[in-house]
């Protein structure tokens, strides 16, 4: 254990030395990019014609720039508001606008209705939530998507290097992980900033490029903006990649709002590419809400497209206006922001009007994906772990810690069945026992490895902290079944083989114990699947109880050695054996229910209790 912990925690220094090396490399390559923007910005003013290599390299890179700012301040956010996230999604109640809700602030922060849309798969799939209520959280998930162009909106590239060496001096002089974490998010706000001016330099040339100009009139045409955004969304999977480059067009006035709405609107209906793949393979509840996504955003385009001037004539009166300017100037001005709020204002209209037809929407999708017959597997596979969910550790450790009440579900059934088999089973009953092990093995063999992939993600000490305690709960609990399967089975099959019978009045005694042991389990567990510091405390508090019972069972058991009865010492010997593995499972038992205890002081309660 001491091994995994310093590998998990060298790995995790490691990550952050390759991180700060991706994010010098990247501020090179800003200081790369802006020098090469003088040049193409000084012939576009000389009138020399467009260089379309030089355009070409400023677009994409500003691109490249843009979204690493966006996955950088996605990454803080999702550490800053990840462990709050978790517990707003935790207590999702039926009501729907609450779901909508849920769903725009888990959005807005990870800044990705994909892994928003994954995470329900698995709670629809889990039975945590009804399809109908994820279909509210789908609805709020389109809203948290214009976050983005709300962001990228705002005219601050002036100040986007600013931002940038702000953030970087918090992220490499301060010493806190907390300042740290809003260097990250700083510096990830700047180069948004900076990536969006790079691509909007790169445009400028445009401006007056007839061609071009030509071509962004039949974008005008609502079928055509919205098949490009959509086919580009869908190639690059990031609608926020989509938004970058519509704004960045807006910047320079290259676009119309008419156009700008149409390739948003296309973007919402190429983000369900990335839902849609995310569901292959998976249960039919996955797929089910791929398809509620699906359903929804086309359905709100298919309505919304013929009402395209109405919003553009609505947004132009509430977003702030230059009149001051005139022709393209003007449109460079006013169409961002405009674009921005007819993004947000579109979104929040349909997810209010489809709100009262979740249900039917929920009905259409099971119709649309019909239950397949159920094939049981051959062997036990998990129920929780989503690999999409490792690029957000603190969902991706609450998924670990619903397997891992799924384990202990198992070893609680093999503690169970465990005295019965050992004091009057035959040998197929303790077989089977011993057979419960091997799923044992192997869901904790996933749950391991799960952990260890969450381990190789850059980790705050608190989210490092929880996989090393989920490691160690996981170990303890496949180390209490290896006691079921090898102790407590080889003690039955030597009971069967000495022809030892063991009294009833020992039977009672050995119950009792077996009991209390069995609850010591429960509770630890119910800290584990609830961080319950009340039932972990309920563990440490049986110590005297244990103490009593133990000091009963070894009075009765020396009493019973000088009755004169058959194999009286080889009974001693299993029976003693048996309240030996059983009072072993219950120190591993008060080992679990403590991982689940952080604060130093109940912390060192429980060791000393120990």
């Amino acid at each position: 254990m001491m091994y995994q912990a310093f590998h998990f925690h060298r790995h995790r220094d490691g990550l952050k030395q390759a991180c700060n090396a991706r994010i010098l490399a990247l501020l090179i390559l800003c200081a790369a990019a802006g020098l090469m923007a003088t040049p193409a910005r000084a012939a576009a003013e000389n009138g020399s014609g467009v260089d379309w290599f030089s355009m070409a390299m400023q677009l994409f890179g500003g691109l490249a720039v843009f979204l690493f700012g966006m996955e950088q301040m996605a990454e803080a956010l999702r550490k800053v508001a990840g462990n709050r996230m978790k517990d707003i999604l935790g207590k999702l109640t039926s009501n729907r606008f609450m779901g909508v809700l849920t769903g725009a602030f888990v959005t807005a922060v990870i800044q990705s209705s994909s892994i928003t849309t994954v995470m329900l798969v698995g709670f629809v799939t889990a039975g945590l939530m009804s399809l109908s209520q994820a279909v509210g959280v789908i609805f709020g998930a389109n809203i948290g998507t214009t976050v983005t162009a709300q962001i990228v909106a705002f005219k601050v590239t002036h100040y986007a290097l600013l931002l940038v060496a702000v953030g970087f001096s918090l992220l490499f002089v301060s010493k806190s992980e907390r300042i740290k974490t809003y260097g990250v998010l700083i510096m990830g706000l700047g180069l948004i900033f900076f990536g969006m001016g790079i691509m909007s330099a790169a445009m400028k040339p445009l401006r007056s490029f007839e061609p071009f100009l030509d071509l962004m009139r039949d974008v005008s045409a609502p079928a055509v903006g919205i098949l490009i955004a959509a086919v580009f969304t869908g190639l690059v999977q990031s609608s926020s990649a989509t938004t970058g480059v519509v704004i960045a067009m807006a910047s320079q006035g290259l676009i119309t709002l008419e156009a700008g709405i149409a390739l948003i609107m296309g973007a919402n209906i190429g983000t369900c590419v990335t839902a849609g793949l995310a569901s292959i393979g998976k249960p039919r509840e996955a797929v089910r809400v791929a398809v509620a996504h699906v359903t929804f955003n086309v359905a709100g385009v298919a309505i919304m497209v013929w009402f395209i001037p109405y919003l553009a004539d609505f947004v132009r009166s509430i977003s702030p206006s230059s009149p001051e300017l005139s022709g393209i100037d003007r449109l460079a001005a006013e169409t961002p922001r405009q674009i921005a709020n007819a993004h947000t204002v579109f979104n929040v209209l349909f997810s209010l009007a489809f709100l009262p037809l979740a249900g039917f929407v929920a009905r259409f999708c099971e119709w649309v994906v019909t239950d397949k017959p159920v094939v049981e597997p051959t062997a036990i596979q998990p129920k929780y772990l989503d690999k999409e969910l490792l690029s957000t550790p603190p969902l991706a450790v609450d998924r670990a810690r619903r397997e891992i009440g799924r384990l202990g579900e198992h070893v609680e059934g093999m503690l169970e069945a465990a005295l019965p088999a050992v004091v009057e089973g035959d040998e197929e009953d303790l077989k089977a026992l011993a057979s419960l092990d091997t799923d044992v093995d192997i869901l904790h063999g996933y749950i391991i490895k799960y952990l260890g992939r969450i381990s190789a993600r850059e980790l705050t000490d608190e989210e490092s902290a929880q996989v090393m305690q989920l490691v160690q709960v996981a170990n303890h609990l496949e180390q209490i079944g290896d006691i079921v399967e090898t102790n407590i089975v080889r003690i039955g099959r030597q009971r069967i083989a000495e022809e030892v019978v063991i009294s009833d009045a020992t039977k009672t005694v050995m119950e009792d114990y077996h009991k209390e042991v069995a609850n010591a389990l429960r509770a630890a567990m119910t800290a584990v699947r609830e961080e319950s510091l009340e039932s972990a405390l309920a563990v440490k508090d049986m110590k005297k109880n244990m103490a009593r019972l133990a000091e009963t069972t070894t009075r009765h058991e020396l009493t019973r050695l000088t009755a004169d009865a058959p194999n009286r010492l080889q009974t001693f010997n299993r029976e003693m054996e048996i309240i030996e593995s059983l009072s072993r499972i219950y120190r591993l038992c008060r080992k679990i229910a403590r991982t689940e205890w952080r604060e130093a002081p109940a912390a060192e309660t429980l060791e000393a209790a120990e």
